[in-house]
């Protein structure tokens, strides 16, 4: 039986759908699932760009309204220095070229510290923070700065496609624009991730990097376009090819047979001079008010406002593997070269701007930065004397060259790479930034504000002690001590003498002891007498130092002994004939313990491996390095370095015993 009606026809007591309705229920239930994937996808999009990405949980952004005054152009006069605050930035490790690098600069009474990880501004004298901003999930890869502005560029982690610009007052921290687009900085710097601005306009580039734009600082509006000369572009990820001062920009241009360097004035984009130099390298650029110079890794080229070469120092290692150190004093160029690639030292020359005439060279240590301010040269030295541990500083007379040496209150490592030393003066303090090991494994760039300090009884080239205050590095160490931590044998001592300027320390600060004869030492286990009976080994310390040591006697990939094995003596002990040496040095005697202490600490946060030690005594002692050959210790405003590497633990007997010592010899 079938009955017809309404929407469905039933046969046999059964209903079932007319023809098509079937497969209009499945479309029905097709666009359902579409429109949901639809909503899924654009909930999706909104959460991502709204959420995800938004700013209002990304940005720590800080702002201030506290007046700030500008500095004097002074620095501290000559004479022993004092910490008058300090900062450390840590370094931010990645796969970005100059995603490493920390930056600085003195201006309008602020510290701006530039890196990875955003901007931080700090109250020049007092070292108080005053504005900051940092945004999860992106990186800063360029900063500028000019007039009352300063520019960052920063980047998304992961998705280098999205970008943005911001713009910030450089004294309260406010946000004057954002821009997000395809242009990028004009050749920002890796070192130190600053690329050219000036007359209120920062200079950028398109992915070509054939093109310049000026982009205003207070709004981000494009000022002007400037094409390159055709055939050129600027260079990528360059470790210094461009540099500033506020009137004139100067970029390396990577060209076709050789590198170039171009001058542009900021205000308008007008290309003022263009000059080849001598190889395809990006060279090194460095922009001083009026002169520029440029090391491509064949000379050193200085040229004035107007790109007349005013001087030419050649050879391929004459500013080694960075920039050379220069500075520009009332129309002196003073640049500090080394001649022939000379490692150990360098030159400081002075050259008239107006004449080209060398007014004066002069011999100096090799030194890692220079600045100037209220007609004074400051020049660091990484190390005050090489067996000595303080940094040093000297202060230039620009007229002749006359200088005078004094300690800095820190320790720096001249090996140590990554973040380059920094040097400026303003407000009467000298501002120091150099790198450290600290915290491991990534390092830092500790700053350091400078100011004079008290002037005590001896020399300023021994931060005011007196001479008769050093002890005699030869009369901590007698022939008993050296027969404890088994070193047996005719010894010899041999003094080392240190002179600072004008100053001949009267007694000797460090010692070296050749050792002929046999060293025995202890194995690391119980000690079986020839009866059979153990005897107790050496003390935990001891045997932690020897189980950390290598078993130098067999191979290390086998379980085989050697054919010829050491031989020992009846108690066990292994004989190691041969010349043997130890070192103990005075590195430093501080007018305080506080100071002394201070220096200590320094000293281990620019090691890649410090390890502290309290069973050796004094007031402080650490293993330097990755064995414990070498220990530094602090007794009162006294540090001590004893360096032993053979036998295992002698370093830590000697240190005991110079502890125990160091008072008798003051």
């Amino acid at each position: 039986m079938e009955q017809e009606g309404g929407g469905s026809v039933v046969v046999g007591g059964r209903r079932r759908p007319r023809d098509g309705s079937g497969a209009a229920a499945r479309g029905r239930v097709a666009l359902g699932v579409l429109s949901g994937a639809l909503v899924v996808t654009v909930v999706a999009v909104l959460a991502g760009r709204f959420v995800l990405q938004a700013e209002w949980w990304q940005v720590r952004h800080s702002v201030t309204a506290e007046p700030v005054a500008p500095q004097a152009a002074l620095g501290p006069p000559p004479g022993p220095l004092a910490v008058s605050w300090q900062r450390s930035a840590q370094v931010r490790r990645g796969t970005l070229a100059g995603l490493g690098s920390v930056s600085y600069e003195v201006a309008q009474g602020q510290v701006v510290t530039a890196s990875g990880l955003g901007l931080e501004v700090r109250d020049a004298r007092t070292g108080g923070e005053r504005w900051s901003y940092r945004r999860a999930g992106w990186t800063m890869l360029g900063w500028s700065a000019t007039r009352s502005r300063l520019v960052g560029y920063f980047e998304r982690t992961g998705h280098r496609g999205e970008r943005q610009t911001v713009g910030f007052d450089a004294l309260s921290g406010g946000v004057m624009w954002r821009r997000a687009g395809a242009e990028r900085p004009a050749a920002a710097t890796r070192t130190t991730l600053r690329w050219p601005g000036g007359s209120g306009v920062v200079l950028t580039t398109d992915k070509t990097r054939r093109t310049l734009y000026g982009r205003s600082a207070d709004d981000g509006s494009k000022r002007w376009t400037q094409k390159l000369p055709a055939g050129c572009r600027l260079f990528e990820d360059a470790a210094h090819a461009s540099d500033g001062a506020e009137e004139l920009s100067v970029l390396a241009l990577d060209c076709a047979g050789r590198s170039r360097l171009a001058a542009v004035e900021p205000s308008d984009g007008r290309l003022r001079w263009t000059r080849s130099l001598g190889s395809q390298e990006s060279p090194e650029v460095r922009a001083l008010d009026g002169v520029t110079l440029a090391f491509d890794g064949t000379a050193l080229r200085a040229y004035d406002k107007d790109g007349s070469q005013v001087a030419v120092w050649n050879g391929d290692e004459v500013c080694g593997d960075t920039m050379c150190p220069a500075v520009l004093v009332r129309g002196r160029l003073i640049v500090v070269y080394r001649p022939g690639g000379a490692r150990d030292g360098g030159r400081m020359e002075s050259i008239e701007v107006a004449s080209r005439r060398s007014e004066w060279a002069r011999d100096v240590p090799g030194y890692a930065a220079v600045t100037e301010a209220g007609g004074r040269v400051y020049a660091l030295r990484p190390r005050l004397d090489e067996r000595l541990l303080p940094a040093g500083v000297d202060v230039v007379d620009p007229a002749g060259g006359a200088r005078t040496t004094v300690p800095a209150p820190f320790a720096m490592d001249p090996a140590r790479t990554g973040v380059r030393p920094w040097l400026a003066a303003a407000g009467g303090l000298l501002y120091v930034a150099v790198p450290e090991a600290a915290p491991r494994p990534t390092g830092s760039a500790r700053l350091v504000a400078l100011r004079g300090g008290f002037a005590g009884p001896g020399p300023a080239e021994l931060g005011g002690v007196a001479e008769a205050d050093w002890p005699d590095a030869c009369g901590l160490l007698k022939g008993p001590d050296l027969a404890a931590a088994h070193l047996d044998g005719e010894y010899t001592a041999k003094p080392g003498r240190a002179t600072l300027g004008g100053v001949r320390l009267p007694r000797p600060v460090t010692c070296t002891y050749e050792i002929e004869g046999a060293d025995l030492v202890d194995p690391p286990g119980p000690i079986v007498s020839p009866g059979g009976t153990a005897r107790p080994g050496p003390d935990e310390r001891e045997r932690e130092d020897l189980s950390q040591r290598p078993d130098r006697s067999r191979p290390q990939d086998s379980a085989e002994p050697p054919e010829s094995p050491e031989p020992r003596d009846r108690q066990g002990r292994e004989q190691r004939w041969g010349k043997r040496g130890l070192t103990v040095t005075v590195k430093w005697v501080a007018p305080t313990s506080h100071t002394a202490s201070a220096l200590l600490q320094t000293l281990q946060a620019t090691q890649s491996q410090a390890r502290r030690r309290t069973d050796i005594g004094g007031d402080e002692a650490y293993e330097i390095g990755p064995t414990a050959g070498t220990v530094a210790l602090r007794v009162d405003r006294y540090i001590v370095m004893v360096e032993a590497s053979q036998p295992p633990g002698a370093a830590t007997r000697l240190a005991r015993a110079a502890v125990a010592r160091l008072p008798q010899t003051r």
